[in-house]
């Protein structure tokens, strides 16, 4: 075996019903050095699935099984690949029946008493599939030349070394009008191609052709009826493999049009480019107001595109300060820092004209207008002025100024353009202003849902006699072990709310059971264990709390799947949950209680150790006590309010 075969990946595909005969057959190839990746298939469909699944390098097929033969499985696998080795492997088949799969399109065919040619029968088929390969895709390729030739918009002629004609293409005979029977086997001179050139030319071209070099360029030609156009002719020989020309090719494409549109479609082209460019200009805007809630960031990347795709030498987009009824500069380019700084009193100089009018200003002579701010502008060799309203909802919270050292141009699209960039503008000042309230809004509900789960909180620990500040001792210690264990900032908030709230559901558990003074019946004791189904119930149906309802849920179940209310078992269990169970064991076993005294924190944390695997996660203990004892954490005094 080859060097190369005893490294090939081998894809085999057993076509048998019975298991260790293909475990044999891949232990076979394996011995022989190939890397053997089979697959066991034992009717037509999982065949098929097989095939559509996967590429296969060979496929080895019993002749006979329950249900299914090898002539099926043949034509199963030549619908999909007429070229995949395909080898009977069988006990059964004959000489007869052999020659007759050979027939029909099986590759080679192996007793399974005689395996050993099996390697190479593989070996010699794998070889010849690549040369069938090789084979079907050159025949393609030439079926696709063939059609490119025949089917294509350029003119082909070709001509044997007496420049006799041999071919013309359709295309030829479409142009022309000639047809190919009145073409071939004549010199070309005799229909002169249609080519009027100078004699020179012709010498250069010959010249050029018969060295090998070939020769392209364009060539003035007369029409059937006499009418001038100009092709691109490209002539070039074909060598034999003796060295020999045996072939001139002839391929000419008709450019009249193209010379005579040349200036009208660099015009056109240069528009395109600019409106493309434009185009992506506004998509960059676009991006900026959809992705960034600082409104001095999409000011400014407005700006760059205008003073970009416009020329303009300056620009800036002043907002209104109600503070100072007057319009100031937020952002700016190429103007000096005094301009920037100055306000605009409402219904001064143009930036007044422009509020008051709620219309486009073009000034195209600075130098014409009254002013100090004005006169500034023109001291500093500005000529042209152009101020557009930013409205919003019909008021005008800013204007867009633009300057220039000489006047805009009396383009359309540039004009439009500018619109568009001010239409943006006054978007992406709305959005910041819709966003800036919608903050303040959210900001305000947020402090309220948190006030209110906090009061929550305090009267279940009043209701159940907890030691004072219970909840929230746990919540802010929960919170701290989450953030030691890597959970997203995005999820704290969730499981701080999910911790105030862990026995919400006691509020269903009648008083005669919840502050009973001695131990619970086992009556009471299912009835104490249902207030997490109760929380669930209750919070399940208010959107913002749904995310913090693992631990109300899930607090009281265990590693070993011994908790409650579902029995779930390690990982099953939410790591929220998780979490908060380790903590509240702990507050629980380190305050006092009516029934014993408060356990020393060495105590506790000991009982937390012991229970790792059993009641706690192993990796959120571990995490516990690394926080407890490497970063010691402080707990809030009792009756302390949490963080809003």
């Amino acid at each position: 075996m080859s060097e190369a075969q005893s490294s090939q990946l081998l894809r085999v595909l057993c076509v048998e019903d019975v298991e260790d005969d293909a475990v044999l057959l891949a232990r076979l190839l394996q011995r022989s050095g190939w890397t053997v990746r089979w697959h066991r298939v034992d009717s037509a469909a999982s065949l098929a699935e097989a095939l559509r699944a996967e590429a296969w390098d060979v496929v080895l097929c019993d002749y006979r099984m329950p249900g299914f033969n090898a002539h099926e499985a043949l034509r199963i696998v030549r619908a999909h690949d007429p070229d995949l080795p395909f080898l009977v492997v069988s006990g059964t088949v004959g000489e007869e029946l052999a020659v007759e799969m050979m027939r029909a399109g099986a590759n080679d065919y192996v007793m399974k008493d005689n395996l050993t040619r099996l390697p190479a029968a593989i070996a010699r088929e794998l070889r010849e599939a690549e040369v069938r390969r090789a084979r079907r895709q050159a025949e393609a390729q030439a079926r696709l030349l063939w059609q490119a030739v025949e089917q294509g918009s350029s003119l082909v002629l070709v001509m044997d070394p007496e420049r006799r004609v041999t071919y013309v293409n359709r295309r030829w005979t479409e142009v022309t009008g000639i047809p190919a029977e009145e073409v071939l086997g004549r010199p070309v001179e005799e229909i002169g191609l249609l080519i009027s050139l100078p004699d020179e030319l012709r010498r250069e071209i010959r010249k050029a052709v018969e060295s090998g070099k070939g020769w392209r360029g364009e060539v003035q030609v007369r029409r059937k009826d006499g009418s001038p156009a100009w092709v691109m002719l490209a002539i070039s020989a074909l060598w034999d493999e003796t060295g020999q020309t045996f072939r001139f090719v002839c391929v000419a494409e008709d450019v009249t049009p193209l010379v005579e549109a040349e200036e009208r479609e660099r015009r056109l082209r240069e528009r395109l480019e600019r409106q493309v460019h434009r185009l992506q200009a506004l998509r960059l805007v676009d991006t900026a107001i959809t992705g960034s809630f600082d409104l001095r960031i999409t000011l400014n990347v407005i700006l760059d595109q205008l003073t970009i795709h416009l020329g303009v030498e300056a620009a800036a987009v002043l907002l209104l300060d109600p503070g100072t009824a007057s319009f100031r500069a937020v952002v700016a380019r190429g103007l000096r820092r005094d301009l920037v700084t100055q306000g605009v009193r409402i219904g001064e100089g143009l930036v007044g004209r422009v509020v008051l009018g709620r219309e486009r200003l073009h000034v195209p002579n600075l130098s014409e207008v009254p002013g100090s701010r004005e006169a500034r502008l023109v001291a500093e060799g500005f000529r042209a002025y152009c101020a557009l309203p930013l409205t919003i909802k019909g008021q005008v919270l800013g204007v867009l100024e633009t300057l220039s050292r000489k006047d805009f141009p009396d383009d359309p699209e540039w004009w439009e353009f500018l619109e568009a960039l001010a239409g943006q503008a006054a978007v992406a000042i709305d959005n910041g202003t819709l966003l800036e309230n919608l903050q303040r809004a959210n900001l305000e509900l947020q402090r309220a849902y948190d006030a209110t789960l906090e009061g929550w909180s305090r009267a279940m620990d009043l209701r159940d006699r907890e030691t004072e500040g219970h909840t929230q001792r746990v919540a802010e210690l929960t919170v701290a072990l989450a953030r030691a264990m890597g959970v997203a900032e995005s999820e704290i908030v969730h499981i701080r709310r999910g911790a105030l709230l862990h026995d919400i559901g006691k509020i269903g558990v009648p008083d005669e059971i919840l502050r009973k003074p001695g131990p619970l019946t086992e009556e009471e004791w299912a009835i104490m264990r249902l207030h997490p189904v109760y929380a669930y119930r209750w919070l399940a149906g208010i959107e913002f709390l749904r995310p913090a309802l693992d631990i109300p849920y899930a607090h009281h179940e265990r590693w070993d799947g011994t908790g409650y209310p579902r029995g779930l078992r390690g990982e099953e269990i939410p790591l929220s949950a998780r979490i908060f169970a380790v903590v509240d064991v702990y507050d629980a076993l380190t305050s006092e209680r009516p029934y014993r005294p408060a356990w020393s924190r060495e105590k506790a944390l000991q009982y937390i150790r012991e229970q790792a695997g059993k009641q706690f996660d192993p990796a959120v203990v571990e995490a516990f006590l690394r926080l407890m004892e490497e970063e010691p954490f402080t707990l809030p005094e009792p009756g302390a309010a949490g963080p809003p």
